[in-house]
Protein backbone atom coordinates (compact mmCIF):
# COMPACT_ATOMS: atom_id res chain seq x y z
CA UNK A 1 0.00 0.00 0.00
CA UNK A 2 2.81 2.37 0.96
CA UNK A 3 4.65 1.46 -2.26
CA UNK A 4 1.53 2.19 -4.32
CA UNK A 5 1.16 5.59 -2.64
CA UNK A 6 4.80 6.41 -3.49
CA UNK A 7 4.22 5.49 -7.15
CA UNK A 8 1.07 7.65 -7.27
CA UNK A 9 2.92 10.53 -5.59
CA UNK A 10 5.83 10.30 -8.08
CA UNK A 11 3.41 10.17 -11.05
CA UNK A 12 1.55 13.26 -9.81
CA UNK A 13 4.87 15.10 -9.34
CA UNK A 14 5.91 14.27 -12.92
CA UNK A 15 2.53 15.43 -14.28
CA UNK A 16 2.84 18.69 -12.33
CA UNK A 17 5.72 19.53 -14.71
CA UNK A 18 3.67 18.85 -17.86
CA UNK A 19 3.39 21.98 -20.01
CA UNK A 20 1.03 22.01 -22.99
CA UNK A 21 3.34 24.56 -24.65
CA UNK A 22 5.97 21.82 -25.06
CA UNK A 23 3.37 19.60 -26.77
CA UNK A 24 2.28 22.39 -29.15
CA UNK A 25 5.85 23.43 -29.98
CA UNK A 26 7.02 19.85 -30.60
CA UNK A 27 3.94 19.00 -32.66
CA UNK A 28 4.46 22.12 -34.81
CA UNK A 29 8.06 21.21 -35.52
CA UNK A 30 7.23 17.60 -36.38
CA UNK A 31 4.41 18.51 -38.77
CA UNK A 32 6.39 21.20 -40.64
CA UNK A 33 9.48 19.00 -41.14
CA UNK A 34 7.38 16.02 -42.27
CA UNK A 35 5.41 17.98 -44.86
CA UNK A 36 8.62 19.36 -46.35
CA UNK A 37 10.66 16.13 -46.40
CA UNK A 38 8.22 13.20 -46.69
CA UNK A 39 9.40 12.10 -50.19
CA UNK A 40 12.86 11.34 -48.79
CA UNK A 41 11.25 9.26 -46.03
CA UNK A 42 9.44 7.24 -48.72
CA UNK A 43 12.76 6.66 -50.54
CA UNK A 44 14.49 5.62 -47.30
CA UNK A 45 11.86 2.99 -46.47
CA UNK A 46 11.80 1.58 -50.01
CA UNK A 47 15.56 1.14 -49.92
CA UNK A 48 15.49 -0.26 -46.37
CA UNK A 49 13.21 -3.17 -47.37
CA UNK A 50 14.85 -3.91 -50.75
CA UNK A 51 15.41 -7.63 -50.24
CA UNK A 52 15.15 -8.84 -53.85
CA UNK A 53 11.40 -9.61 -54.02
CA UNK A 54 10.27 -9.48 -57.67
CA UNK A 55 7.30 -7.18 -57.06
CA UNK A 56 9.50 -4.44 -55.60
CA UNK A 57 10.60 -1.74 -58.08
CA UNK A 58 14.38 -1.63 -58.63
CA UNK A 59 16.10 1.70 -58.08
CA UNK A 60 19.70 2.65 -58.90
CA UNK A 61 19.78 5.61 -56.53
CA UNK A 62 17.82 8.29 -54.69
CA UNK A 63 17.07 10.45 -57.72
CA UNK A 64 16.10 7.42 -59.83
CA UNK A 65 13.65 6.32 -57.12
CA UNK A 66 12.05 9.77 -56.85
CA UNK A 67 11.90 10.16 -60.63
CA UNK A 68 10.31 6.70 -61.09
CA UNK A 69 7.64 7.35 -58.46
CA UNK A 70 6.98 10.81 -59.96
CA UNK A 71 6.62 9.41 -63.50
CA UNK A 72 4.26 6.63 -62.41
CA UNK A 73 2.12 8.41 -59.81
CA UNK A 74 3.09 12.09 -59.80
CA UNK A 75 3.31 14.21 -56.65
CA UNK A 76 0.65 12.03 -55.02
CA UNK A 77 2.98 9.03 -55.28
CA UNK A 78 5.84 10.87 -53.59
CA UNK A 79 3.47 11.74 -50.75
CA UNK A 80 2.10 8.21 -50.33
CA UNK A 81 1.73 7.60 -46.58
CA UNK A 82 2.07 11.29 -45.69
CA UNK A 83 -1.10 11.34 -43.53
CA UNK A 84 0.11 8.84 -40.91
CA UNK A 85 3.59 10.36 -41.19
CA UNK A 86 2.23 13.81 -40.30
CA UNK A 87 0.10 12.37 -37.49
CA UNK A 88 2.97 10.19 -36.29
CA UNK A 89 5.66 12.86 -36.47
CA UNK A 90 3.43 15.52 -34.94
CA UNK A 91 2.27 13.25 -32.12
CA UNK A 92 5.74 11.78 -31.55
CA UNK A 93 7.61 15.08 -31.38
CA UNK A 94 4.82 16.72 -29.38
CA UNK A 95 4.55 13.89 -26.84
CA UNK A 96 8.31 13.44 -26.75
CA UNK A 97 8.96 17.07 -25.83
CA UNK A 98 6.01 17.01 -23.41
CA UNK A 99 7.20 13.91 -21.50
CA UNK A 100 10.91 14.75 -21.82
CA UNK A 101 10.52 18.20 -20.27
CA UNK A 102 8.15 16.87 -17.58
CA UNK A 103 10.63 14.13 -16.59
CA UNK A 104 13.51 16.63 -16.63
CA UNK A 105 11.49 19.00 -14.44
CA UNK A 106 10.72 16.18 -11.99
CA UNK A 107 14.41 15.15 -11.74
CA UNK A 108 15.56 18.76 -11.35
CA UNK A 109 12.93 19.66 -8.74
CA UNK A 110 14.55 21.34 -5.73
CA UNK A 111 18.05 21.26 -7.29
CA UNK A 112 20.24 24.21 -8.20
CA UNK A 113 22.56 22.24 -10.49
CA UNK A 114 21.98 21.39 -14.15
CA UNK A 115 21.17 17.84 -15.23
CA UNK A 116 24.12 15.66 -16.18
CA UNK A 117 24.55 14.04 -19.61
CA UNK A 118 23.44 10.69 -18.11
CA UNK A 119 20.28 12.26 -16.65
CA UNK A 120 19.44 13.80 -20.04
CA UNK A 121 19.99 10.36 -21.61
CA UNK A 122 17.70 8.60 -19.11
CA UNK A 123 15.00 11.31 -19.36
CA UNK A 124 15.00 11.09 -23.17
CA UNK A 125 14.91 7.27 -23.12
CA UNK A 126 11.91 7.23 -20.76
CA UNK A 127 10.09 9.84 -22.87
CA UNK A 128 10.85 7.78 -26.00
CA UNK A 129 9.42 4.55 -24.57
CA UNK A 130 6.17 6.25 -23.50
CA UNK A 131 5.84 8.01 -26.87
CA UNK A 132 6.54 4.84 -28.90
CA UNK A 133 3.96 2.88 -26.89
CA UNK A 134 1.32 5.43 -27.93
CA UNK A 135 2.34 6.00 -31.57
CA UNK A 136 3.60 2.61 -32.88
CA UNK A 137 0.30 1.76 -34.70
CA UNK A 138 0.62 5.01 -36.69
CA UNK A 139 4.15 4.07 -37.83
CA UNK A 140 2.96 0.64 -38.97
CA UNK A 141 0.29 2.24 -41.18
CA UNK A 142 2.84 4.69 -42.60
CA UNK A 143 5.20 1.87 -43.60
CA UNK A 144 2.36 -0.16 -45.17
CA UNK A 145 1.13 2.82 -47.22
CA UNK A 146 4.63 3.76 -48.37
CA UNK A 147 5.23 0.17 -49.55
CA UNK A 148 2.20 -0.08 -51.84
CA UNK A 149 3.61 -0.70 -55.33
CA UNK A 150 1.94 -0.54 -58.73
CA UNK A 151 3.43 -3.96 -59.54
CA UNK A 152 1.79 -5.56 -56.51
CA UNK A 153 -0.64 -8.23 -57.81
CA UNK A 154 -2.94 -7.64 -54.83
CA UNK A 155 -3.30 -3.98 -55.86
CA UNK A 156 -3.51 -1.05 -53.48
CA UNK A 157 -4.46 -2.87 -50.31
CA UNK A 158 -5.08 0.22 -48.20
CA UNK A 159 -7.05 3.34 -49.15
CA UNK A 160 -5.62 5.54 -46.41
CA UNK A 161 -4.53 5.74 -42.80
CA UNK A 162 -7.84 4.83 -41.15
CA UNK A 163 -8.50 2.04 -43.67
CA UNK A 164 -5.03 0.63 -42.94
CA UNK A 165 -5.55 0.82 -39.16
CA UNK A 166 -8.89 -0.99 -39.40
CA UNK A 167 -7.63 -3.69 -41.80
CA UNK A 168 -4.44 -4.36 -39.85
CA UNK A 169 -6.43 -4.70 -36.62
CA UNK A 170 -9.07 -6.90 -38.31
CA UNK A 171 -6.57 -9.29 -39.95
CA UNK A 172 -3.62 -9.19 -37.56
CA UNK A 173 -5.05 -7.94 -34.27
CA UNK A 174 -3.18 -5.77 -31.77
CA UNK A 175 0.14 -7.59 -32.48
CA UNK A 176 -0.12 -6.37 -36.10
CA UNK A 177 -0.38 -2.76 -34.93
CA UNK A 178 2.69 -3.25 -32.75
CA UNK A 179 4.97 -4.83 -35.34
CA UNK A 180 8.42 -3.30 -35.09
CA UNK A 181 7.83 -2.27 -31.46
CA UNK A 182 10.87 -4.17 -30.12
CA UNK A 183 13.41 -2.61 -32.54
CA UNK A 184 11.53 0.64 -31.96
CA UNK A 185 12.40 0.32 -28.26
CA UNK A 186 16.03 0.04 -29.28
CA UNK A 187 15.41 3.13 -31.38
CA UNK A 188 14.64 5.09 -28.22
CA UNK A 189 18.40 4.97 -27.67
CA UNK A 190 18.64 6.93 -30.95
CA UNK A 191 16.44 9.70 -29.54
CA UNK A 192 18.16 9.54 -26.16
CA UNK A 193 21.63 9.93 -27.71
CA UNK A 194 20.33 12.75 -29.90
CA UNK A 195 18.80 14.66 -26.99
CA UNK A 196 21.83 14.09 -24.76
CA UNK A 197 24.12 15.47 -27.49
CA UNK A 198 21.71 18.35 -28.19
CA UNK A 199 21.44 19.34 -24.52
CA UNK A 200 25.21 19.23 -24.03
CA UNK A 201 25.83 21.31 -27.17
CA UNK A 202 23.04 23.70 -26.20
CA UNK A 203 24.51 24.14 -22.72
CA UNK A 204 27.88 25.08 -24.23
CA UNK A 205 26.16 27.65 -26.48
CA UNK A 206 24.00 29.17 -23.74
CA UNK A 207 26.81 31.57 -22.82
CA UNK A 208 26.46 33.09 -26.31
CA UNK A 209 23.48 34.75 -27.99
CA UNK A 210 20.98 32.09 -29.12
CA UNK A 211 19.89 32.27 -32.76
CA UNK A 212 18.46 29.97 -35.43
CA UNK A 213 21.87 29.12 -36.94
CA UNK A 214 23.18 27.86 -33.59
CA UNK A 215 20.09 25.68 -33.05
CA UNK A 216 20.40 24.33 -36.61
CA UNK A 217 24.05 23.42 -36.03
CA UNK A 218 23.37 21.79 -32.65
CA UNK A 219 20.36 19.85 -33.97
CA UNK A 220 22.26 18.66 -37.07
CA UNK A 221 25.32 17.48 -35.13
CA UNK A 222 23.19 15.68 -32.53
CA UNK A 223 21.09 13.98 -35.24
CA UNK A 224 24.07 12.81 -37.32
CA UNK A 225 25.64 11.36 -34.15
CA UNK A 226 22.42 9.50 -33.27
CA UNK A 227 21.76 8.16 -36.80
CA UNK A 228 25.31 6.94 -37.31
CA UNK A 229 25.23 4.91 -34.10
CA UNK A 230 21.76 3.33 -34.31
CA UNK A 231 20.59 3.10 -37.96
CA UNK A 232 20.25 -0.74 -38.33
CA UNK A 233 17.20 -0.80 -36.03
CA UNK A 234 15.28 1.23 -38.64
CA UNK A 235 15.91 -1.42 -41.30
CA UNK A 236 14.78 -4.18 -38.92
CA UNK A 237 11.65 -2.25 -37.93
CA UNK A 238 10.70 -1.41 -41.54
CA UNK A 239 11.08 -5.08 -42.57
CA UNK A 240 8.93 -6.28 -39.68
CA UNK A 241 6.21 -3.79 -40.65
CA UNK A 242 6.41 -4.61 -44.39
CA UNK A 243 3.26 -6.34 -45.70
CA UNK A 244 5.13 -8.13 -48.52
CA UNK A 245 7.34 -10.34 -46.38
CA UNK A 246 6.81 -12.39 -43.23
CA UNK A 247 9.33 -12.68 -40.42
CA UNK A 248 9.13 -14.54 -37.12
CA UNK A 249 10.42 -11.67 -35.03
CA UNK A 250 13.49 -9.50 -34.68
CA UNK A 251 16.06 -12.32 -34.66
CA UNK A 252 14.56 -13.79 -37.86
CA UNK A 253 14.93 -10.41 -39.62
CA UNK A 254 18.51 -10.05 -38.40
CA UNK A 255 19.44 -13.62 -39.38
CA UNK A 256 17.90 -13.51 -42.86
CA UNK A 257 19.24 -10.04 -43.62
CA UNK A 258 22.75 -11.06 -42.55
CA UNK A 259 22.67 -14.33 -44.54
CA UNK A 260 21.24 -12.82 -47.72
CA UNK A 261 22.73 -9.33 -47.78
CA UNK A 262 25.56 -9.21 -45.25
CA UNK A 263 26.38 -6.22 -43.04
CA UNK A 264 25.49 -3.77 -45.82
CA UNK A 265 21.87 -4.94 -45.63
CA UNK A 266 21.49 -3.25 -42.25
CA UNK A 267 22.52 0.10 -43.73
CA UNK A 268 20.25 0.15 -46.77
CA UNK A 269 18.58 3.54 -47.07
CA UNK A 270 21.02 5.30 -44.71
CA UNK A 271 22.02 7.93 -47.30
CA UNK A 272 18.47 9.16 -48.08
CA UNK A 273 17.84 8.89 -44.35
CA UNK A 274 20.78 11.15 -43.51
CA UNK A 275 19.77 13.58 -46.28
CA UNK A 276 16.24 13.64 -44.84
CA UNK A 277 16.69 13.52 -41.07
CA UNK A 278 19.37 16.18 -40.76
CA UNK A 279 17.25 19.02 -42.24
CA UNK A 280 14.11 17.46 -40.69
CA UNK A 281 15.68 17.58 -37.25
CA UNK A 282 16.95 21.11 -37.82
CA UNK A 283 13.49 22.31 -38.92
CA UNK A 284 11.85 20.54 -35.95
CA UNK A 285 14.21 21.98 -33.35
CA UNK A 286 14.17 25.51 -34.81
CA UNK A 287 10.34 25.53 -34.95
CA UNK A 288 10.18 23.99 -31.45
CA UNK A 289 12.58 26.51 -29.87
CA UNK A 290 10.84 29.49 -31.50
CA UNK A 291 7.26 28.33 -30.83
CA UNK A 292 8.08 27.44 -27.21
CA UNK A 293 9.78 30.84 -26.71
CA UNK A 294 6.75 32.59 -28.26
CA UNK A 295 4.35 30.69 -25.97
CA UNK A 296 6.57 31.43 -22.96
CA UNK A 297 6.57 35.17 -23.73
CA UNK A 298 2.76 35.16 -24.11
CA UNK A 299 2.35 33.51 -20.69
CA UNK A 300 4.48 36.10 -18.90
Amino acid sequence: RIGQNKVNSSASQVFSHVKIGNLVAGLSGGVVSTLVLHPLDLVKIRFAVSDGLMLRPKYSGIMHCMKSVWQQEGLRGLYQGVTPNVWGAGASWGLYFLFYNAIKGYIKEGRQTELSATEHLVSAAQAGIITLSITNPIWVTKTRLVLQYNADPSGKQYKGMLDALVKIYRHEGVPGLYKGYVPGLFGTSHGALQFMAYEELKRDYNKYRKNALEYVTMAALSKIFAVATTYPYQVVRARLQDQHNRYNGVMDVIGRTWRNEGAIGFYKGIIPNLIRVTPACCITFVVYENVSRLLLEQNK
